[in-house]
């Protein structure tokens, strides 16, 4: 059914958000879309009918001048850097200016006031930040996406193998193209989620062992995990260049991945967006080439 609201997503060039962008245009609703840069990303958002504002999340007056005419809006901020904090201070007081109704928030299942983990812990003030504002705001709570693999596939590609810190943690891998779906019917219809801290998971629970053994049945190859210590991580990620921001949030949220603070399912993520998520071995097959 076609809607007459307007939208802000920011994170446009990620995958959830470009998700969310897709689903929102299918169903007729008007898309802003913040990006960092005019590059061929936001070109292709523009040629879908996306009204493209190209800004920083650390500079208020961008914020505010994306935030004009919104009725609901989306915030992710990359959890690979630092200013979470700032950007979340910024997003909340221009969508309190502008009037906007509804917000869905990107956080993490880690959030918490006690996490070791700097982002994960300021993931957790920034909630709170939202939530000053008085706009209802869903707070979206997702486990490890299984897109993170993507990440070390180099790795895999050369070596046949998965050097991570989680032991034999479990949890249940989720897309971030169905989270994207999920943004976009919360923005519109946040019904009973208003409000809400929701916890999201994919369709099924597994340690890295398990998921090693589900990418070597897609590959047709032997792709071995191999457990390291957070020492280990810690020096194979600073040499390739990693920001220390992100080694350090990646190596507490490992521990409390071992601890089992990333284990469980749900039927959230169904019940929100109407359609069965995507299990581990389907993303693995559509991104066989990746591997």
């Amino acid at each position: 059914m076609k809607t007459q609201i307007k939208v802000l997503v920011t994170g446009a060039a990620g995958k959830s958000a470009g998700a969310a962008i897709e689903e929102l245009l299918k169903n007729g609703v008007s898309v802003k879309a913040l990006v960092h840069k005019a590059d061929e990303r936001a070109k292709k958002l523009v040629s879908k009918g996306v009204e493209v504002i190209v800004g920083d999340f650390l500079n208020f007056d961008d914020i505010a001048n994306a935030m004009q005419g919104v009725d609901s809006a989306y915030f992710c901020f990359p959890v690979l850097v630092p200013g979470l904090l700032q950007a979340t201070a910024y997003f909340a007081q221009a969508a309190k200016d502008a009037g906007v109704k509804t917000i869905v928030n990107m956080s993490q299942i880690s959030a918490r006031r006690d996490s070791k983990s700097n982002a994960a812990q300021d993931h957790w003030v920034g909630e709170r930040i939202l939530d000053m504002t008085g706009i209802p705001v869903t707070h979206l709570r997702p486990t490890f996406f299984d897109d993170w693999f993507l990440y070390i596939r180099e790795e895999i590609q050369q070596e046949n193998l998965i050097t991570l810190p989680f032991g034999d943690g479990r949890w249940a891998p989720i897309d971030s193209a169905d989270l994207g779906l999920a943004v976009a019917k919360l923005l519109v219809d946040p019904k009973d989620y208003r409000g809400k801290t929701i916890r999201l998971f994919g369709p099924e629970e597994y340690n890295v062992y398990e998921m090693s053994e589900i990418l070597s049945s897609v590959l047709n190859r032997k792709i071995t995990y191999k457990p390291v210590s957070m020492e280990e991580f810690t020096s194979i990620t600073d040499k390739k260049g990693a920001h220390p921001h992100f080694i350090q949030h990646v190596t507490h949220v490992a521990q409390d991945c071992v601890e089992g603070l990333f284990s469980g399912t749900s039927d959230d993520l169904e019940r929100i967006t109407g359609a069965k998520p995507t299990t581990l071995a389907e993303f693995f097959t559509e991104k066989k080439m990746a591997f």
